[in-house]
This record gives structure tokens, C-alpha cells and sequence, in this order.
């Protein structure tokens, strides 16, 4: 099963300050995202030549109030998989709990038996819905 990293989750309480910071190690903003919905903005920066390996820092725009908390800023890891399910199916067949279900055939959470968060997300367009996936609730958080 092919894995390749994604990105590196951080929150943030001010984005424009973090994102200073950033620039001044040489990353540069590779993308953004600006979710109305959900109120919060992803911003990707890295470094020059190296787009592939990001951090992306996440900003909610209602503030957070677990910030500047060492145990909140830490998000995620994230990984791109080519078929979800199979990964899916593997980690729980060999004890791992999936947090958040691929139930859109697109994304799950994982968690490392350290308790770091681990998103998977499926390559390309997503999967089809499939059982037992696109039923099962969450267990805990991620």
C-alpha cells in the first residue's frame, strides 16, 4: 500500500503574525483555502522547490480558545493513499481504531498510539460510498 506524506497541521491564533514567522524561516504561502461554512482559513506555506512538503496552518476565525495551549497547536499528519478502504481496512484489522470513517470515500483519522492524529486522505477524486464505511460513527475524536 503506496503512502506519501501530505502536510503537517498547526493551529493558530493570528494568522498573519504565524505566517511572518514562517516567511522568515523561507516558506512561502503555496495555497489557501477560505471556508465560509466552517469559518476557518488553511493557509500552505513551504519551502521554495519543495511545494510537496507543507505545513499547514490553520486559523479559526471565532479564535480558539485552547491557544496558545503547547498541547492544542499541534494538528495533524496527513497522508495521501491510493485506495482508503484498503488502508482502512488493514489498520483495524490490526487493532487500529478509525476515529473519523472514510464515510465519503475521501477522508479518516487515525490515531498513533501515542495519541498523534493522523489524517488519510484518498488520492485523486474520492471513492464511491461503500459499507461498512459510509455508516460507521465516529469513535472518540481526532
Amino acid at each position: 500500500m503506496p503512502l506519501k506524506y501530505l502536510h503537517t497541521m498547526v493551529r493558530v491564533k493570528d494568522l498573519e503574525k504565524s505566517m511572518a514567522f514562517y516567511q522568515l524561516l523561507g516558506l512561502q504561502e503555496t495555497r489557501r483555502w477560505d471556508n465560509e461554512q466552517g469559518r476557518f482559513t488553511l493557509v500552505f506555506m513551504a519551502p521554495p522547490g519543495q511545494e510537496e512538503a507543507p505545513v499547514e496552518l490553520t486559523y479559526n476565525w471565532d479564535g480558539d480558545d485552547g491557544l496558545p495551549s503547547d498541547s492544542r497547536h499541534f494538528g495533524h499528519l496527513a497522508y495521501g493513499v491510493d485506495d482508503i478502504y484498503a488502508v482502512c481496512q488493514h489498520l483495524m484489522d490490526n487493532g487500529v481504531t478509525i476515529n473519523r470513517p472514510p464515510r465519503d470515500g475521501h477522508m479518516a483519522f487515525v490515531r498513533s498510539p501515542d495519541n498523534i492524529s493522523v489524517e488519510l486522505l484518498q488520492n485523486g477524486s474520492a471513492l464511491p460510498p461503500a459499507e461498512p464505511w459510509a455508516s460507521m460513527e465516529n469513535t472518540g475524536h481526532w
